[in-house]
């Protein structure tokens, strides 16, 4: 399928070869069909790729840089932004994606990540160098991540095992986990525990406090089941509010999807099933109890497909008092849970909206680059068989490794370049090349052909209506009041007002 840039090419092209007086001009680059960000994807880049959803940054301008010291940003942390809420997150989800496409981090990069960990194990959301570790300050989200990306790495299994260790002992009796420690548990935290207790090899169905319920058990306290309306059901609650009536939440059901399938970061390819997720089946009187764990994953995923093609293939912010804008991070934790949950053909136009829409939100954040955000991305593209060097037009990998320390081997493809020229609204995978080079090349042709056809036209008209033949006069003789020309045909150039000057 032709893209509206090579739509407009092939026009163009027809239009010199027909003869047209009036040649289009090639798309304006600030035009979406010429590659550039939507105006709504730029407007929707609000939401972040931070824990829970909470916001790390979004839209800004330039592309960014190595953070440097004179920033106020550690110079092994990748981005530029304030670290304090999320420089942990956004450091392992950075390191997990950059490991997935066999980019090796500087040493800096992992060292920084190491020695965030406090001496129990835990991790804090961030803490300045030389600080004192405050227990109250460590996070389960932090932790958590950290974990995922340290076993990726290898060699570091004393800190994994440190850290799945504070996760254990941090966990309530009724199997889920807070934010921090000693408050309520939640389901955005309680699935990223899962995540990482699955990726340091140890079964969630085993992990409990001694007479408590298990890490499963936890997770499926926050699952809508039977007893709720028939649109909420297998949706995930971030906390159950006593009193108030159950409201699904759009990232605890993104995220809580990936664990129930049993899975953690990066995604790999799961099988796949053919049929669509299915739905809860209820009884004619249903109870009030949990959703079963094996009936969780393929709940959650038809509640969160059927609000995907609600949305256009988008999940929307549903925080309240909030804008129902497009909800990036969500729309990506879903594709990976989807992948994860065997439901890949249902999670393919998700990845293709991401792939059109997101780049202001990875690369357009107030301090530039948004490197968790663009970590998601970057394992999204991968999960989904897209091509992460050129999703929708823009390098996410390069992009990442330029967010932070110069790594000590670097991406192994892509154009550097095609981070400064995204592409919009591609909706199919064998169009994420965007407007190519070769195209170009082939256009430029097409106009050089078509400008000769043009002068050879108007040449034999104005020699026929001067009664010279059609082919020129014998040398030194000139129609009646023609300047006689020096030019070759060959030598002809096309006028300030042709197509390159509309490029």
């Amino acid at each position: 399928m032709l893209t509206a840039a090579r739509l407009g090419a092939a026009a163009l092209a027809g239009a010199l070869l027909a003869g047209a007086a009036a040649v289009p001009a090639l798309a304006d680059p600030t035009d979406p069909a010429s590659g550039a960000p939507s105006a709504s994807a730029s407007s929707d880049a609000s939401a972040s790729g931070s824990p829970s959803g909470s916001a790390s940054g979004s839209a800004s301008g330039s592309a960014s840089g190595s953070p440097s010291v004179s920033s106020g940003v550690p110079a092994g942390l990748y981005g530029k932004g304030d670290p304090q809420y999320d420089g942990v997150w956004r450091q392992s989800l950075a390191l997990i994606a950059l490991h997935q496409e066999r980019v090796v981090p500087a040493d800096a990069a992992v060292k920084w990540l190491l020695d965030q960990q406090c001496e129990d194990g835990g991790w804090p959301s961030y803490r300045a160098e030389g600080a004192a570790c405050v227990p109250a300050a460590e996070d389960s989200n932090a932790t958590s991540m950290a974990i995922q990306a340290l076993t990726v790495l290898g060699d570091h299994q004393q800190q994994v095992t440190r850290g799945t260790d504070w996760l254990r002992a941090k966990q309530t009796v009724d199997g889920t986990w807070a934010y921090n420690p000693g408050t309520p548990g939640d389901a955005n935290s309680t699935a990223l525990a899962v995540n990482a207790l699955l990726a340091a090899g140890i079964d969630p169905a085993t992990t409990s406090l001694p007479g408590g319920q298990s890490a499963y058990n936890g997770l499926a306290s926050f699952q809508l089941g039977c007893w709720t309306a028939a649109e909420q059901r297998g949706a995930f609650v971030y906390q159950p509010v006593s009193g108030a009536p159950a409201a699904p939440n759009t990232i605890a059901s993104a995220q809580a999807l990936l664990a129930s399938a049993g899975g953690h970061l990066p995604v790999t390819t799961a099988d796949r099933k053919d049929a669509a997720p299915k739905t809860l089946t209820c009884p004619d009187t249903p109870g009030d109890g949990p959703v079963a764990h094996a009936d969780s994953a393929e709940a959650d995923a038809a509640w969160l497909t059927g609000k995907l093609a609600a949305g256009g293939q988008r999940l929307l912010l549903d925080t309240p008092g909030a804008a129902a804008t497009a909800d990036f991070n969500s729309t990506a934790w879903s594709v990976l849970g989807l992948i994860a949950s065997g439901h890949s053909t249902e999670a393919r136009s998700a990845a293709d909206w991401l792939a059109g829409n997101g780049y202001a939100w990875a690369a357009q954040g107030k301090s530039g680059t948004d490197p968790a955000a663009t970590a998601t991305l970057v394992l999204t593209a991968s999960a989904a068989k897209l091509d992460p060097y050129n999703f929708g037009g823009a390098n996410l990998v390069q992009l990442l490794v330029d967010s932070g320390p110069k790594p000590k081997v670097g991406p192994s493809a892509g154009d550097p370049q095609a981070t400064r020229a995204p592409g919009s609204a591609i909706t199919e995978p064998d169009e994420n090349s965007g407007f190519s080079a070769g195209w170009l090349i082939g256009v430029g042709l097409l106009v050089g052909i078509g400008a000769g056809i043009l002068l050879s036209l108007n040449r034999r008209r104005n020699a026929a209506a001067a009664g010279s033949p059609a082919t020129g006069s014998p040398a030194g003789d000139t129609p009646s009041g023609e300047k006689p020309s020096n030019e070759k045909p060959s030598d002809e150039k096309p006028s300030g007002d042709g197509p390159e000057q509309g490029r």
